[in-house]
């Protein structure tokens, strides 16, 4: 069944996760429901940002299929998602050090302008994360969701990339970058969400979308974790009620 499903017009792994829930039907008449879930690996071709080396990522992908007998066609619901790492930098911890430095710049008899073009040009030290993003947007089997957008919010989404390989000048960019972006695990997650509206609004509005971000800790016991399920016409409510919010 499996092979029948390769052997047709099938190039995306969501397809052919609905093309065999669709045959698991055809052949199990008395199956009211049947679901076929894939994990795969996707190999991203990506370049250092300073000497621009080359390297590989790879990126898991999940995908599944549901499908429902009616009385006429069966219905089907198909889903694509994927699991980055990348890295964050906590703004809390930020904020204290960039206090202390200010207090000790002021000590020195520095002005404050001189203080504040060195802030915006250096960010202070702060503790960091590997961070685990997951995207996943399950839609009707008629609509199209392009996994390489997903995988480019899942990395957009934190601080910062990391890369496989870095020469000395990479690695400073890759620090200096996260530090000028510090965030928190449920900043990574409102993002998300609203590079999903941005992506793929052409969606109806019943596909639903989950979002999860585990921050594994630096200096303390615990990860953080933050997680968003809701239907793209609900997140489109949620961040037209943040625009109002913030013009009142």
């Amino acid at each position: 069944m499996l092979q029948q499903a390769i052997d047709g017009e099938v190039n995306e792994i969501e397809k052919l996760c609905s093309a065999v829930a669709r045959k698991l039907l055809d052949r199990h008449e008395y199956a009211e429901r049947t679901e076929v879930l894939m994990r795969s690996e996707f190999m991203v071709k990506r370049e250092t940002p300073v000497s621009h080396t080359a390297c590989h990522e790879v990126v898991k992908v999940h995908a599944r299929a549901i499908a429902r007998r009616t009385f006429r066609k069966p219905i089907v619901r198909k889903s694509i998602g994927a699991e980055v790492t990348g890295m964050t930098a906590c703004p809390c911890a930020q904020n204290i050090m960039k206090e202390r430095a200010m207090r000790v710049l002021q000590e020195l008899d520095i002005g404050q302008e001189k203080i504040d073009e060195f802030f915006s040009a250096v960010p202070m030290a702060t503790h960091n994360q590997r961070g685990k993003g997951f995207l996943c947007i399950e839609t009707d089997d008629d609509q199209h969701v392009n996994l390489e957008k997903i995988i480019g919010i899942l990395k957009g989404s934190m601080s910062s990339g990391i890369y496989e390989l870095l020469k000395r000048g990479d690695e400073g960019q890759v620090v200096l970058a996260a530090h000028k972006n510090p965030r928190f695990v449920e900043d990574c997650v409102r993002e998300m969400a609203k590079m999903v509206l941005a992506e793929f609004d052409y969606l109806s509005g019943d596909s639903v979308v989950t979002i999860k971000q585990t921050n594994e800790e630096s200096i303390h016991q615990h990860d953080a974790y933050a997680e968003r399920r809701a239907t793209l016409a609900e997140l489109v409510d949620e961040l037209n009620g943040e625009r109002l919010n913030r013009q009142h």
